[in-house]
């Protein structure tokens, strides 16, 4: 598609939104007409008083379209808008980026054609003027063609009264007449029309000029649309690796939550582990006297087991002694039953002897 826009014609308004158009075939499906966010821009042509809608993606008009107020702009969603255009026969569909500018693109759009209905019948009252001009004029001429024709029936009549010759010259005159004012008719419209064609000229010229001076501005635009294209598209590579570390941010943060509930258990658990700490301290004086009073009983028990001890030391002292006594008793008693012995055998050979003697006596 070509764009042609003259120097009468400015932008009014200007925003970026995702192009979109109705799929021909479906009338249903909405197809891409731009890749990413393009500029979108109102157009008011002073000459022609006549707005447009006009986007261009790089060297591609994706969107020229002449507002009527036949037109409306409905809004289908909360970034979403769409318009009929008749004449284009398609329908144009923008995404915006807020809802804020879907809004203000909307009062723009119902502006805008206001606008053009209240100069749709501006022209018309001036049509109709010119109108009732021309007719006022033409009423103005019939009875001057009226008053002519009377005349001629008056020379008509003055003709049947005169011979042929002068008949014929008669009508040679009107003729040669006719052709005159004829040419003369002729004449003026092609001067009119030579006029014009200077003008149109003249215009053209200017339009010429006017393309120029508007291709160089174009080819600036074009260069600082490129320009903040780049820029963009590096902002945007910076916000998706601003987004990855924001994913990475949030991973390390759902760790560290995971991390600090096992945290706030754990210190429950140490919580409940002090405080049963803390009952166990209170009985620890109780606890304590306890301790000191079976230190004392167990020093007395070792003081008395120190006793005991040597008791039983001076017991095992006196039991040596009385077994070493006992062990010389022993001997002693043996020796002296060997000798009780000795004596019995010597009194039973002593009875013996007396029993012999007695005998004998």
């Amino acid at each position: 598609m070509r764009l042609s826009l003259t120097a009468r014609e400015q932008p009014i308004y200007t925003t970026r939104a995702h192009v979109f158009q109705i799929d021909p075939t479906t009338k249903k499906n909405w197809v891409p007409a731009s890749k990413q966010a393009v500029t979108v821009s109102y157009f008011y042509d002073s000459t022609r008083n006549s707005y447009r809608i006009i986007s261009v993606d790089g060297s591609k008009v994706i969107i020229n379209s002449t507002i009527t107020p036949n037109m409306t702009f409905t809004k289908t969603s909360q970034k979403f808008g769409q318009w009929a255009d008749s004449r284009a026969n398609t329908v144009f569909g923008l995404g915006f980026a807020s809802e804020q500018q879907l809004t203000k693109f909307a009062e723009k759009f119902q502006e805008v054609k206001e606008a053009a209905k209240l100069a749709r019948d501006k022209s018309q009252e001036k049509v109709e003027t010119l109108s009732n001009h021309s007719q006022s004029e033409s009423g103005r001429e019939t009875p001057s063609n009226n008053q002519a024709s009377s005349i001629n029936g008056t020379d008509d009549e003055k003709i049947s009264h005169v011979g042929p010759e002068a008949a014929l010259l008669k009508s040679e005159n009107e003729r040669l007449k006719s052709a005159v004012e004829q040419s003369n008719t002729n004449a003026k419209k092609w001067e009119t029309e030579l006029q014009t064609l200077r003008e149109n000229n003249a215009r053209l010229v200017d339009a010429l000029q006017e393309s120029s001076a508007n291709v160089e501005s174009w080819k600036k635009q074009l260069s600082a649309c490129k320009e903040e294209s780049d820029t963009l598209r590096q902002k945007i590579a910076e916000l998706e690796a601003q987004c990855n570390e924001a994913n990475q941010e949030k991973e390390k943060n759902a760790q560290l939550t995971v991390r600090v509930k096992e945290l706030e258990a754990e210190l429950q658990d140490k919580e409940q582990e002090l405080e049963n700490l803390r009952k166990q301290a209170e009985i620890i004086p109780q606890l304590m006297s306890e301790c000191e009073s079976i230190t004392a009983k167990l020093q007395a028990a070792e003081t008395r087991n120190k006793e005991l001890e040597g008791r039983i030391q001076g017991l095992q002292l006196d039991i040596d002694d009385s077994r070493q006594k006992q062990g010389n008793m022993k001997i002693e008693l043996k020796n002296l039953m060997d000798v009780l012995d000795g004596k019995l055998d010597e009194l039973q050979e002593f009875r013996q002897g007396l029993s012999k003697l007695g005998v004998d006596n």
